[in-house]
């Protein structure tokens, strides 16, 4: 198929392999980790790694999907965008409402224990007016700085990558040392306690979604995408894995007890109070980086789906500021959004809804990579071609139905928001040709 020339003409691409895959990571490698390996050892103890590895193996499935799709579709809206484009609109917009849904509740919920974080650190911040007004500035000031443009947002999520990430591999690098090689020894488990421990630990890998946001204003995106997304799914999985084996290798047996803070107190047996207090800040800071990635990325979802008309109030959504060339509109209406959200809310109980949504949302794209493949669309130069073709697509597909199986209550019930979002797409649709039909009258 012919190149298509870009809706997206309007925005500035400047976001380069170093900027995208550091989006990436900062997006998957969340407050989870920081909380995980205690959960994990809990379902299996010395054998946790077992988990790591087939989640990696579904990831590296997924994103060679992503990759793939991300190298023919170079449209800002990531995910949503792919799909759009393979199935149409109306398959577009259920892929937003999966993201949106997602995206929304998931963030909401990080921005809460951010909150809940810096109230540990200064209690009288810890309730009232006082948390409000912490998340009140945290997005409000995320808002800003992308309302500036989307190189300043991508600096930062870079300088919180690094700020994050550094903690971590400091314990890596020194934790070997104190490792105790019979806390690692264990013997395969069965699929059946794989299973339930997998499907909590497969969240540890999402975020990509949020990331591969901005991809109308990455440069090349043909070749960038797929080098990012590769490179960020090889760092966070062997992050993951070092930092399970050293947790394990440390705390042995006690590691599911300490599931506030695994890490701080594997930090404290290497480093004293100092590593117990430095990995304490990082929790924060990991859930900070977590934020920046999403006020980056899922303001252009907004602007996609009503670049595309799929939104009321499409042609205000949709706008770009002429002077900072960014969607302003929607990142400033995310902002807003969120922080009521996080201040009147807690979503423990959506947690899992949230992630459910984004595994559709996954599955929606794998369909989108063989669609986009087999019709041979090109947007932005030589797309990358599947090893195996279509192989990897059906295990990619497949993987994703065992991880939904896992949870058939909350598929359930994003089954029914999906119909819910069907019936509003009608509503709207109808509406739309009615008043067409009233201004020819």
């Amino acid at each position: 198929m012919a190149d298509h020339p870009s809706p997206d003409s309007q925005l500035v691409r400047v976001l380069g392999t170093r900027e995208l895959t550091a989006n990436i990571v900062n997006a998957t490698i969340g407050a989870g980790i920081f909380l995980l390996p205690a959960t994990v050892a809990a379902g299996l103890g010395p054998a946790a790694p077992v988990a790591y590895v087939v989640c990696a193996a579904l990831m590296i499935l997924i994103v060679l999907c992503f990759a793939a799709a991300g190298s023919r579709v170079s449209l800002t809206g990531g995910l949503y965008a792919y799909i759009e484009v393979a199935f149409g609109r109306f398959a577009g917009f259920i892929a937003g409402v999966c993201y949106l849904s997602t995206a929304f509740f998931s963030v909401a919920s990080v921005a809460t224990g951010f909150a809940g974080s810096v109230g540990v650190i200064w209690p009288s911040l810890a309730e009232g007016i006082q948390r409000a007004t912490v998340l009140c500035a945290l997005f409000g000031g995320l808002a800003l700085i992308n309302i500036l443009g989307v190189k300043p947002g991508a600096r930062l999520v870079e300088i919180i990558t690094a700020a994050k990430l550094l903690p971590l591999l400091v314990l890596i690098a020194l934790g070997f040392w104190f490792v105790h090689p019979e806390y690692l020894r264990f013997s395969m488990p069965a699929w059946s306690q794989i299973g339930p421990v997998a499907i909590v630990l497969i969240f540890a890998f999402e975020g990509i979604e949020v990331a591969l946001m901005p991809v109308g204003e990455v440069r090349n995106p043909a070749s960038t995408v797929p080098k990012a997304i590769l490179s960020a799914l090889a760092l966070t999985t062997l992050m993951y894995l070092a930092i399970q084996t050293i947790a394990q290798g440390i705390l042995g047996p006690e590691l599911a007890k300490y599931a506030a803070a695994p890490l701080a107190e594997t930090a404290g047996r290497v480093l004293g109070n100092l590593g117990r207090l430095v990995f304490l800040a990082g929790g924060t800071i990991s859930m900070f980086g977590y934020v920046t990635t999403d006020v980056l990325g899922t303001p252009r979802a907004i602007y996609a789906l009503a670049r595309d008309g799929n939104l009321p109030l499409s042609g205000i959504l949709s706008r770009v500021s002429q002077r900072f060339r960014t969607p302003v509109v929607a990142i400033v209406l995310y902002a807003i959004g969120v922080t009521i959200l996080s201040v009147n809310s807690s979503f423990e109980k959506l947690t899992v809804l949230a992630n459910v949504s984004g595994l559709v949302l996954y599955l929606m794209c794998v369909a989108a990579s063989f669609e986009l493949q087999r019709r041979d669309v090109r947007m932005a130069g030589t797309p990358m071609r599947l090893p195996g073709g279509m192989i990897i697509q059906l295990l990619a597909a497949g993987g994703i139905a065992w991880f939904l199986w896992q949870a058939p209550n909350d598929v359930l019930v994003q089954i029914k928001v999906l119909g819910w979002a069907t019936v509003f797409y009608a509503a709207q649709k109808l509406i739309s040709r009615f008043t067409s039909t009233l201004r020819r009258t």
